[in-house]
């Protein structure tokens, strides 16, 4: 059950230190749930006109992992768009999804998993009838930061536990030629059910998961943020308070500092696989509600998750470590 709240200040912990390399950052669901449900109907934000929802994934997953939360959208008379994100670079990612929102008239909410928030912050700068931001555990970058340094910002991620191995533990590294940063990752499948999934659905499901993951470059996490949406566009943000892969206090951070209107879950990163119903209901007030302004804040309950040490590491030989202190 989502609880809203006021975000409570924080104080900054220091930044670890992160040298080159490659690591985590995740992926979106899938389509299966064991929610189930929809939320209630909603009206467009312009007049009677519903806007379009386009749906960015993440790593490891495809556009399918949307497919409970399209048919919901669906049924209360939403255009959706599940776009492909081909997890390659930022900027390549980021102007691959403008592309498409230029082909879209009308208002557009803007929907992004884990690494797609990275990419929908990037691509909705220069779009105007891109209206809502709505992140789900999803990265919220400033101008020059990289995914994998938010990722660290907060110990919480669950991607190695190794700071000295030379590719996360959580991870395989797949080369793909030339230099020897240019390796896909992928979540290796032992791993999945606690990284991804919190341990929180059955063998079955996890494994088909596991399956049918697709990889992403260690350089679409190294890439910096060269565009920022968020600062100019109201955003809505649903934190997972049981987050592996990127850390729940990072998703709280990266929330407060956008000035989101927030809701925390008790769920895991792919949360769009256990609470579909959370997720939908998020994204219909993103398109229903009137524009807030950018200083308009809610959110849920927090439990500060600070235990633990999150890395983040290298591709192919190169180490990355990763170390995050308590303040």
């Amino acid at each position: 059950m989502a609880h809203i709240r006021r975000i409570l200040a924080r104080r900054s912990l220091p930044l670890a230190v992160l040298l080159p390399a490659a690591a985590v950052m995740a992926a979106g669901p899938s389509l299966a749930s064991e929610g189930g449900g929809s939320a209630p109907p909603t009206d467009g934000t312009s007049g009677s006109a519903k806007p379009t929802i386009v749906l960015v994934h993440g790593y490891w997953a495809d556009a399918s992992g949307w497919d409970r939360i399209v048919e919901s959208l669906q049924a209360q008379g939403h255009p959706v768009v599940a776009t492909a994100n081909p997890l390659r670079s930022l900027s390549g990612d980021a102007d691959h999804l403008a592309a498409r929102l230029r082909s879209i008239e009308g208002p557009i909410v803007l929907v992004g998993h884990s690494y797609g928030g990275a990419v929908i912050t990037n691509a909705a700068a220069d779009i105007p009838n891109v209206e809502s931001l709505v992140y789900i555990a999803g990265f919220a970058p400033d101008k020059g930061e990289t995914a994998f340094q938010l990722a660290a910002k907060y110990p919480g991620s669950r991607v190695t536990d190794d700071p000295s191995a030379p590719v996360p533990t959580a991870l395989n590294a797949v080369p793909l030629g030339g230099d020897a940063t240019n390796v896909d990752l992928y979540l290796k499948p032992e791993k999945f059910g606690d990284v991804f999934l919190s341990d929180r659905l059955g063998a079955t499901r996890t494994r088909v998961l596991a399956a049918t993951q697709r990889p992403a470059t260690a350089a679409s996490g190294n890439e910096p943020t060269q565009a920022v949406a968020w600062k100019t566009v109201p955003s809505w943000y649903l934190v997972p308070t049981d987050d592996r892969t990127i850390g729940t206090d990072n998703l709280r951070f990266m929330a407060e500092r956008a000035k989101a209107t927030t809701v925390e879950v008790d769920a895991p990163h792919a949360v769009m696989e256990t609470n579909p119903d959370d997720v939908t209901h998020l994204i219909l007030r993103a398109a229903g509600d009137s524009r807030p302004s950018l200083a308009k804040t809610g959110t849920s309950g927090r439990t500060a998750v600070l235990g633990g040490t999150a890395v983040l590491a290298v591709a192919a030989g190169t180490v990355i470590a990763i170390r995050a202190r308590r303040a």
